[in-house]
């Protein structure tokens, strides 16, 4: 049996006039979801929230009871979503072209978790006091990173760190990034976009999650380091703890 709780914070920024993050805290369907939305005007806005719903929707009622049927409706939950946001785009001549990041972790009956991961937003996990990148973004950066041709510092300030090239909504075709492993009591999971990732080095993210404050203390104090460092972006993270894992 597993046990867990979660909460979310979403902030605008200090540079942005709209909020184009959604997520779910969902501890009771043992789910949370986060999606960073892009497409000009409000379709970033349209297309995340089409993904945060699907979510819900699909973890509606229903616990994985291991991993394969876990990764089973993560695959179908993006694949849905996508097939959604193309629809509503289609419908739609001013949101053509939006799509979104999507990040999904699942807890399962038999105490594992999965993750789904597409897009540049970031999953991590914080055990036994260090914190662990679960996801790789899909962007341009990370893949000269990947190269050798920038290091990660490079890559935090380049030009194109923007660039992503995969999202969920732009292609009728989507490959998910899935993992998955054994959850223990005590594991910290942070879903956030880059609008903390950006500003807020791993190192000051890792010291807040270690720090033993109420998780909702921690997610509004990664909130404020991001909009304290510019708040470029819009700012969203979700965090959950697991309480119980057998």
């Amino acid at each position: 049996m597993i046990r867990v709780v979660s909460c979310g914070m979403s902030d605008v920024g200090l540079r942005r006039s709209n909020n184009e993050d959604a997520f779910v805290s969902s501890p009771e369907r043992g789910m949370l979801a986060l999606a960073d939305g892009m497409g000009g005007a409000a379709s970033g806005e349209v297309a995340s929230a089409i993904f945060a719903e699907t979510a819900r929707e699909m973890f509606s009622g229903v616990t994985a009871a291991s991993v394969e049927e876990a990764e089973d409706l993560v695959q179908r939950t993006f694949l849905s979503a996508n097939r959604r946001i193309r629809e509503s785009a289609a419908r739609e001549p001013r949101h053509k072209d939006m799509g979104c990041t999507g990040e999904i972790v699942v807890f399962t009956a038999d105490g594992h978790y999965v993750a789904g991961h597409v897009g540049d937003s970031r999953i991590y996990l914080l055990r036994g006091g260090r914190l662990r990148q679960v996801t790789k973004d899909h962007s341009f950066v990370q893949e000269q990173v990947d190269r050798g041709i920038l290091t990660p510092d490079q890559a935090r300030v380049h030009a194109y760190r923007h660039m992503i090239l995969r999202a969920v909504g732009i292609s009728d075709s989507l490959a998910v990034d899935l993992v998955s492993g054994k959850a223990c009591a005590g594991d910290l999971f942070l879903l956030c976009s880059d609008g903390l990732t950006d500003m807020v080095e791993d190192s000051l993210i890792e010291a807040t999650l270690a720090s033993g404050l109420p998780i909702e203390e921690m997610a509004g104090r990664l909130v404020r380091n991001a909009c304290d460092a510019g708040g470029h972006d819009n700012v969203t993270v979700v965090l959950g703890r697991v309480l119980q894992a057998e």
